[in-house]
């Protein structure tokens, strides 16, 4: 199964939507045909704590449907060490891209073992497919760069 996280514009707090990828090569016309009006950013999530690479960091955790298609969409700022953990669900080939996001990210891709499996830098609004290059079941969006700043790499474990 391969699984792509994508936005839309509409109403708020719904978003964003799983599709298949065959949606993939439609998503920019979609995307121009479903956006009506700008919604607002939803509000912060409860936070859980996590251990990067020898960093504590405080992260908001969506694990709802409805928090999982928000994502940090329409936010317009994020604080350097914060970020958002999005709990995937059963291993897959989770998708990500950046319509609606006006926060430039990296993201880290985390396979069932609690391993970074990939991570990858995410320009903002952009329409580019961000996907790993094996399944996972959680991604962790972090401020660009900070995964290279933290001496974060693939093959390091998150953990609670």
């Amino acid at each position: 199964m391969f699984s792509f996280i994508l936005t839309r514009c509409g109403a708020p707090g719904g978003p964003r939507f799983f599709a298949s990828r065959k949606l993939l090569a439609a998503a920019p016309l979609l995307a121009g045909l479903l956006c009506i009006r700008p919604a607002a950013a939803q509000p912060p999530l409860p936070t859980v704590t996590l251990h990067v690479g020898g960093h504590e960091i405080q992260v908001e955790h969506a694990a709802t449907p409805e928090t999982l298609r928000e994502g940090l969409m329409r936010r317009t700022g994020l604080a350097d060490d914060a970020g958002m953990l999005f709990e995937l669900g059963e291993p897959d080939i989770h998708c990500f891209w950046m319509k609606d996001t006006l926060i430039p990210l990296s993201i880290a891709f985390i396979g069932p073992d609690g391993r970074i499996v990939d991570i990858q830098d995410m320009r903002p609004q952009s329409l580019d497919p961000h996907c790993p290059p094996t399944p996972v079941t959680r991604a962790l969006e972090m401020n660009l760069g900070w995964f290279a700043r933290a001496g974060v790499r693939a093959g390091d474990r998150v953990t609670r």
